[in-house]
């Protein structure tokens, strides 16, 4: 063989690899493309596709034709980038990263063309490439791509009132002390703030931990504890997954006592939540003559139905409440199936009274257990009264033979009071199933969704405000409110603030229930299986907004050309008219923002010195279809109640495919098949373009952004589960929520990339960060013992955001060189 054959052969072989390369983007491209081109989309893929298959034969021949072409494409793919992109760097990179490999290849082989190209310039070309590339990947790891707005530094606006009246009977919560953290929302008003400075912008990188506790309590599925301990004297108090109760020694981390709740796994409903307990001092009226027994009284809720009470040094139950310390509020509901009743938020005690609000399992069926709302006696667990929004009549139970009205709208989040009006705000859910409401009654179609005020003494309702009309899409209530002072034509007024699942920030008075800022009715998409049910209207605040622009195929995402173009042909195949889009069973239907969307239980914080609102939010679609009676059988989707008689050999295989496909909601036309966050099936990368989650914080006066930023790194993301270890701020789902400092600071975990972060309130910027040996999917606490301040976070992990699981407890401080109250 001679040489200059043998050189030809070496030539021909990279040539050859690229040709075919090419030539498989170009079908995929083209096959796709003409798909989508058929649907109503774009041309480019088609177009672009072609134009590989072109280039791909001409070097196959190592002709020099396939250099041109590939330029046309390359110049047409940067046109086309350009006009759908502009500055949004996240639509770049589908739409080039490929071209760009492509382009790195073609200069790589110009030289070995039968026709070659110099290789200088050969050379000079693939560098141009490749710094090109260099420079957009690096795009990702700097602050000109974490930011969507304008961020305002040195932030001062007026302070807020955020301090409820006191009643007669006054709750440690009402003011707490400045190194104590009592109740949920560390006060009654739940601002989730904290006015300790000892950590602050200045030393809060040094911190490091100060002690770990592991509850050793891991569910094996379903985990996702979302607990928020609490802290008063020396003492934490907490409960697990499987609503243990305990208490650690606050400085130190050491178990003090424990309480075994002997709850059953079967119990479980979706998630195995505890999110916090609450802690009650006996009012000395009431307080038993020589006993010091639950004086003080830590009452939690449990995933079985149960209200617990133990008294607060030692864990003890308290026989004076209830039946040994325990009441169950499923009595009169009915028939109960293990895991549908179950009280996932932390017990609010408002003058006395516990109301407490339970979950019922999403997407069972129409006949599901009541939502009825109780309230208890905090000293005896006496029931003071029951609230059925369709037999109002009932003051406490059902006449003999009856039972609490099923199906109708619950409370599975946590409450908030106000002692001086006598007021408790409930968020409420929505009537059963949540994606069909023909078999709804007109009461119900009044209360589903909607913020509810009533009288701690009576149960009986004062007033209600609506966030959505004939709710089919989840969106019920999750946010716990938060109780401010909000000023009004020169005064203030007692006022709330209630976030939504669809991102709209309410801003009522709190006696009233009417609107501070403007609510707007709006019109609302028509049509669906149920066109006659859908409102004509459907609510918006005028205060702010946390939902994005609605979804267009230029948001279509994924890290190659291939699953963006997927992820378009099934955006144009689905029903889209924007928020509200009714639901449809011939085809998909895209719900945006999600049932995840917007602010969730994690609510909101509030600096009432500075005048801010912090709000994390997810900003994610769902990808829906109704499938039909008959369909649902043939798939045999179950309820759980049917997947509670089968052996348990077959239990966790049907649990797990009813949950990741579809919902029975049996009694009605129609089960649900929802794809959360609309996942492409094989690679499971998300199909809309990155942000999918931020935090922002807004003027509490004016509601007006003051800055935004996406929360969470890709570091634990990645196509078909592999985690990339990549820190680039893509913005990811997030559930929990934060806590505000004194000290300048927000911390907050929430995010799927197993870290807690400390952010600068006056920019947005991260300015200090760890990794939990967890999921944080809980909101942090912060309080002071024995002169230092602590930072504290359960990480236990959250099956439905793919954190890994855990039993962590985990606390910061200062080193103690560091610690400085002055």
């Amino acid at each position: 063989m001679s040489s200059s054959k043998s050189n030809s052969q070496g030539n021909y072989w990279p040539t050859l690899i690229l040709a075919i390369f090419m030539g498989l983007c170009g079908v995929g491209l083209a096959a796709g493309g003409a798909w989508l081109i058929v649907v109503g989309g774009s041309w480019y893929y088609f177009l672009g596709g072609i134009g590989m298959l072109i280039s791909a034969f001409y070097l196959a021949k190592r002709s020099r034709k396939g250099v041109w072409v590939f330029a046309l494409v390359l110049l047409g793919s940067f046109i086309w980038a350009a006009w759908e992109s502009g500055l949004t760097y996240w639509r770049w990179v589908p739409r080039m990263d490929v071209v760009m490999l492509l382009a790195l290849g073609v200069t790589l082989v110009m030289p070995r063309l039968r026709q070659p190209f110099p290789r200088k310039l050969s050379y000079t070309l693939s560098s141009i490439s490749l710094v090109i590339f260099a420079v957009v990947f690096s795009l990702a790891f700097l602050p000109l791509n974490h930011y969507q707005s304008a961020v305002a530094p040195g932030i001062a606006s007026e302070s807020f009132n955020t301090n409820t009246a006191s009643s007669t009977n006054p709750n440690v919560a009402d003011s707490p002390s400045e190194e104590d953290w009592p109740t949920y929302g560390r006060d009654n008003a739940a601002t989730r703030y904290s006015p300790l400075t000892q950590i602050n912008l200045s030393n809060v990188e040094n911190l490091e931990k100060a002690w770990v506790y592991r509850t050793g309590d891991t569910p094996e599925e379903r985990w996702g504890a979302e607990t928020t301990p609490l802290k008063v004297g020396n003492k934490l108090y907490l409960c697990t997954a499987m609503n243990d109760m305990m208490a650690v020694n606050a400085k130190s981390g050491e178990l003090i006592w424990r309480y075994r709740a002997n709850l059953d796994k079967k119990d479980i409903p979706y998630t195995a939540a505890c999110r916090g307990v609450a802690y009650y001092q006996v009012p000395e009226s009431q307080q038993s003559d020589g006993s010091a027994l639950c004086q003080t009284r830590i009452i939690e809720g449990t995933l079985d139905g149960r209200i617990i009470a133990v008294d607060a040094n030692t864990g003890e139950a308290c026989p004076d409440f209830g039946n040994q310390g325990q009441v169950d509020i499923k009595e009169n509901m009915g028939v109960t199936p293990d895991g549908y009743v179950a009280i996932t938020g932390a017990p609010n005690i408002v003058n006395g009274v516990i109301i407490t609000g339970h979950q019922v399992l999403d997407g069972q069926a129409r006949m599901v257990p009541s939502g009825v709302i109780k309230g208890f006696d905090a000293v005896t667990g006496e029931l003071l009264w029951a609230w059925d929004m369709v037999k109002p009549d009932i003051d406490k139970v059902p006449p003999p033979g009856e039972h609490y009205t099923r199906g109708t709208p619950n409370m599975w989040t946590t409450a908030t009071g106000d002692n001086n009006l006598g007021l408790v705000y409930l968020p409420m859910g929505n009537s059963s199933p949540d994606y069909w409401s023909g078999f709804r009654s007109e009461v119900e179609n009044e209360y589903s969704t909607a913020l509810v005020a009533l009288d701690v003494k009576t149960g009986k309702p004062e007033w209600k405000f609506q966030t959505v009309h004939k709710d089919v899409w989840d969106y019920d209530l999750g946010s716990q409110v938060t109780l401010i002072d909000f000023p009004k034509n020169g005064n203030t007024v007692p006022a709330l603030i209630l976030p939504s699942k669809q991102g709209d920030i309410y801003i009522l008075d709190r006696r009233t229930g009417e609107p501070l800022v403007g609510v707007e009715e709006r019109r609302a998409p028509q049509g669906g299986v149920e066109p006659k049910e859908r409102s004509a209207t459907q609510p918006h605040s005028l205060y702010h907004t946390l939902r994005r622009p609605d979804l267009t195929a230029k948001d279509m995402w994924g890290l190659t050309p291939f699953d963006q173009l997927a992820c378009r042909i099934q955006f144009q195949m689905a029903s889209y008219k924007g928020m509200f889009t009714p639901p449809t069973t011939e085809s998909r239907w895209i719900q945006y923002p999600g049932y995840n969307g917007g602010s969730d239980w994690g609510s909101v914080a509030i600096d009432p010195e500075r005048g801010l609102l912090i709000a994390n939010y997810n900003d994610m679609p769902n990808y829906n279809r109704l499938v039909p009676r008959e369909a649902v059988q043939e798939r045999g989707w179950q309820t759980r109640e049917e997947q509670n008689e089968q052996p348990q050999s077959s239990q966790n295989n049907r649990r797990a495919l009813s949950e990741s496909t579809g919902f029975p909601q049996a009694g009605s036309p129609y089960g649900i098949n929802i794809n959360a966050g609309w996942r492409l099936p094989v690679t499971g990368l998300l199909c809309k373009q990155p942000p999918y989650g931020g935090i922002r914080a807004i003027e509490l006066a004016s509601g007006k952004t003051l800055w935004d930023r996406p929360l969470g790194t890709a570091r634990r993301n990645g196509p078909f589960g592999i985690p990339s270890f990549l820190p680039v701020n893509i913005g990811t789902p997030n559930n929990g929520g934060s806590v505000v400092t004194a000290g300048d600071l927000i911390f907050i975990a929430a995010a799927t990339d197993n870290l807690i972060r400390a952010i600068d309130i006056n920019t947005g910027n991260t300015v200090w960060q760890d990794v939990l040996p967890a999921g944080g999917q809980a909101n942090p606490m912060v309080y002071q013992v024995d002169g230092k301040q602590y930072l504290v976070i359960v990480a236990a992990g959250h099956h439905f955001m793919e954190t890994p699981k855990g039993d962590y407890v985990v606390a910061y401080a200062l080193p103690d060189a560091l610690n400085n109250t002055d």
